[in-house]
């Protein structure tokens, strides 16, 4: 239990800690540090419902009674955080092209009231996603127990590690320049939006929510290829696969567990998971070709005004 404990905490809590490092960092090197203070509300709000969420799982819900709440919430949030993410790659891609002019200006006006409350609503959803995960996760190894999990050594050095990698990320992008900095963390966070939308839909699937252009003659929603052997999605699944086969897989599944909550992988899609995962990828780069070639018009039209 301590290992998976280690393994759920410190996944998670990368997660929020490289989400919430981006914002930070992107603040700072446009010179707006003064909007820190919206993030870390959000943060704080997202901590103490994760803590309350924690609290009613184990005062209050017994076993997994209350299993369809929890899909159905995790659904929102991560259809909601996928959004969110998409939406701050746009922005920083937008800002990037204005890095030769005045960028703090610009920013400083597009960062209004209502700039704040994006601030305070994304990193809370970020923080709580990953909060609430752990949360059930946490029931789930440990029959409903969480105070097991959460005073077990795993969590405590999970959470440490996840903190020390963050920590090392981001003191290597100070030796990258903004522009460069913008598209690295433009791709990574796509990635991640793109994993928190497939993993709604595998959940929407599960419970019944959407169907599937695609079914095995048995009527079960089909796969369209499966990788376990090569990298399982979970150590349940490796096991499986080694008592069926009497093989190893190639990749070990806590491997396979990491990328999954981290960039939504799954060793057999749904046609529908996998479409809708490479649609999002399309969606953006052609939402970023709009953005380029307005961009480009708006400056066209500038120096011909000059």
């Amino acid at each position: 239990m301590n290992v998976q404990s280690f393994l759920i905490t410190f996944r998670e809590a990368l997660e929020a800690i490289l989400i919430v490092g981006v914002i930070m960092t992107y603040l700072k090197r446009i010179g707006q540090t003064q909007w820190n203070k919206y993030v870390w509300i959000g943060v704080v709000l997202a901590l103490a419902a994760s803590y309350g969420t924690a609290l009613l799982f184990q005062t209050v819900l017994t076993g997994f009674s209350m299993m369809g709440s929890q899909n159905y919430l995790k659904i929102g949030i991560m259809l909601v955080s996928c959004v969110l993410l998409a939406h701050m790659v746009l922005f920083m891609s937008q800002q990037s092209r204005n890095i030769q002019g005045a960028v703090e200006q610009k920013i400083a006006a597009i960062l209004t009231v209502g700039g704040a409350l994006n601030m305070i609503i994304h990193s809370f959803l970020v923080v709580v996603r990953e909060g609430v995960e752990t949360v059930f996760f946490f029931a789930a190894i440990t029959g409903g127990d969480i105070q097991l999990a959460l005073q077990s050594w795993g969590a405590l050095f999970g959470l440490v590690l996840a903190f020390v990698v963050g920590i090392l990320f981001f003191k290597g992008t100070k030796r990258i320049q903004l522009k460069t900095f913008f598209r690295i963390t433009s791709i990574f966070l796509t990635m991640i939006a793109a994993g928190l939308l497939v993993q709604a839909v595998g959940i929407m699937q599960d419970i019944g929510i959407m169907g599937s252009m695609f079914r095995t003659p048995g009527g079960e929603i089909g796969e369209i290829y499966n990788l376990t052997a090569i990298m399982p999605e979970h150590p349940l699944d490796e096991e499986q696969y080694l008592r069926d086969s009497g093989e190893h897989t190639l990749i070990n599944g806590q491997v396979g567990i990491f990328f999954k909550a981290f960039l939504g992988y799954t060793h057999n899609p749904s046609l529908e998971e996998f479409i809708l995962y490479w649609a999002f990828y399309f969606v953006i780069m052609v939402l970023l070709g709009v953005q380029k070639k307005r961009h480009a018009t708006l400056k066209a039209s500038t120096a011909h005004i000059s």
